[in-house]
């Protein structure tokens, strides 16, 4: 699959939606009034631009977006949009949140770009290609057993009472001093440049996480759902994310313990 032009495409959806964010970022203060909230406006313009580039060029193509949901194209590929990864970030005036754009292939995603408009950090991975950032290959790191990982998710609340019970008990078998709290989508970008091991995450939706899996996979590490199997657009949520693929059954298995 010759994904070149398509990476183009993705690094310009990428400059467009940066340049919708930018201009929000610690600029009004945060109020929740109705609708009209700085990252709903942001999140807005941001898909607003990506998407008219998208029925120019891609018209025969699926967009699916966070904000402005499915559009239907007559081809097997979907562009999966999520203009503001991380909501509480960028309203907290944090640059750890993130534009993720994905292409997803007869269910499976196939290309995902992670940009951050603010840092100038944009990661991009590809089915059979080495995953970058800025142009460089970045690779995951070894984790020689699950008590030396250094476990992140988003945060507690996330996960119903069962979910939790179940990510406690993998929490327990891990590295917990060193347990990340906070970071959407950046921490699997920090997983796959070789910062963290490993990444469970609940009740995630398809924008959530599609164009994380090529970025993570590219740079040899592994994403599945909570029982090991690989991702596709059917997955219930249930995500993981680890740097070194070999723990994978021991994270499966500590998850399995949870009551």
């Amino acid at each position: 699959m010759n994904l070149d032009d398509d990476i183009a495409l993705a690094l310009r959806l990428a400059d467009a939606a940066g340049d919708a964010i930018r201009p929000y970022f610690r600029s009004v203060t945060a109020e929740r009034k109705g609708d009209a909230t700085p990252v709903t406006l942001a999140d807005r313009a941001a898909e607003e631009a990506m998407r008219r580039i998208l029925t120019a060029e891609r018209a025969q193509d699926t967009v699916i977006g966070e904000e402005f949901g499915a559009t239907a194209g007559k081809s097997n590929r979907s562009w999966v949009l999520d203009p503001i990864d991380g909501t509480a970030g960028f309203l907290a005036g944090r640059a750890l949140f993130g534009t993720l754009i994905a292409l997803v292939v007869e269910g499976f995603p196939v290309l995902g770009v992670l940009d951050q408009p603010i840092s100038g950090e944009r990661w991009v991975g590809a089915m059979g290609r080495p995953t970058t950032l800025n142009g460089k290959e970045v690779r995951v790191r070894a984790c020689r057993q699950l008590s030396d990982a250094t476990l992140a998710t988003t945060g507690p609340h996330y996960f119903d009472d069962h979910q939790g019970e179940h990510f406690m008990a993998l929490a327990a078998k891990t590295d917990h001093k060193r347990m990340v709290m906070g970071g959407d989508c950046y921490n699997y970008a920090m997983l796959a440049t070789g910062q963290i091991d490993l990444v469970c995450e609940a009740n995630l939706k398809l924008h959530d996480w599609a164009a994380l899996v090529p970025i993570v996979e590219g740079a040899g590490g592994v994403m599945a759902d909570w029982n090991g199997d690989p991702l596709h657009a059917g997955s219930d949520g249930h995500v993981l994310a680890l740097g070194d693929p070999a723990r994978l059954e021991d994270v499966v298995e500590a998850l399995a313990c949870g009551h």
